[in-house]
């Protein structure tokens, strides 16, 4: 039996998370991307135990781009790009369509000039020219807002940096991997676990840095 994600090759392991079996190459590069694998699954137990050099490397250079991406970051700015990376990762738009990595760098700019904007005095809204991006702005906006209030007037300016930092992260992804359009995105679900994944582990929350 052929694997059902790729069609390609001989389908030999059993997806919990799919109810089917996949081959061994899905499994392995679909795994916590296109894949919701269950904290139970013995194929991700057995990868985190024991990593290919290729699963090592890839995370090596995961985290070489975060660090690169947060260099020269105080605090707020950090904290404001965790926000804003938790929110892409959950993010589901309205019309069900997977947003890309073109409109996530539309909305970042598009976001930053209002806020640079902003911080110069003048309040004028920048606005993305897809339809996907401006819902992407209005949704992040609501985020942003919440985590402004009682903050200083320096807000402003500290997300105007991050977004500045996340469009030009976006545009290194691209060039590194020209043939996903997701390649950002799914760097960062890589690297940054989601809330749930948080819950269902309880306790405090740990550092949302995954360091291999």
């Amino acid at each position: 039996m052929l694997c059902p994600l790729c069609g390609v090759r001989r389908a030999r392991r059993g997806c919990p998370a799919l109810g089917k079996q996949i081959c061994a190459v899905c499994c392995g590069t679909k795994r916590l991307v296109q894949i919701q694998c269950p904290s139970d699954c013995t194929w991700l137990a057995s990868a985190r135990d024991h990593p290919a050099a290729a699963v090592v490397r890839r995370q090596q250079r995961d985290v070489g781009t975060l660090v690169q991406m947060m260099r020269d970051f105080n605090d707020r700015q950090s904290q404001i790009l965790f926000l804003v990376a938790s929110f892409l990762i959950a993010y589901e738009p309205p019309d069900f369509q997977s947003v890309i990595d073109h409109d996530v760098a539309e909305a970042a700019a598009s976001l930053a000039a209002t806020f640079e904007t902003a911080a110069r005095g003048v309040i004028y809204e920048h606005r993305p020219a897809s339809l996907p991006a401006e819902r992407l702005v209005t949704a992040l906006k609501a985020v942003l807002a919440e985590a402004a209030q009682g903050a200083s007037s320096s807000f402003d300016r500290d997300a105007a940096v991050v977004l500045r930092r996340l469009e030009e992260a976006i545009g290194e992804a691209r060039t590194g991997d020209p043939a996903n359009q997701r390649a950002f995105l799914e760097l960062l679900a890589r690297v940054i676990p989601k809330r749930d994944e948080v819950d269902k582990r309880g306790g405090p929350e740990p550092s949302r840095l995954i360091v291999p």
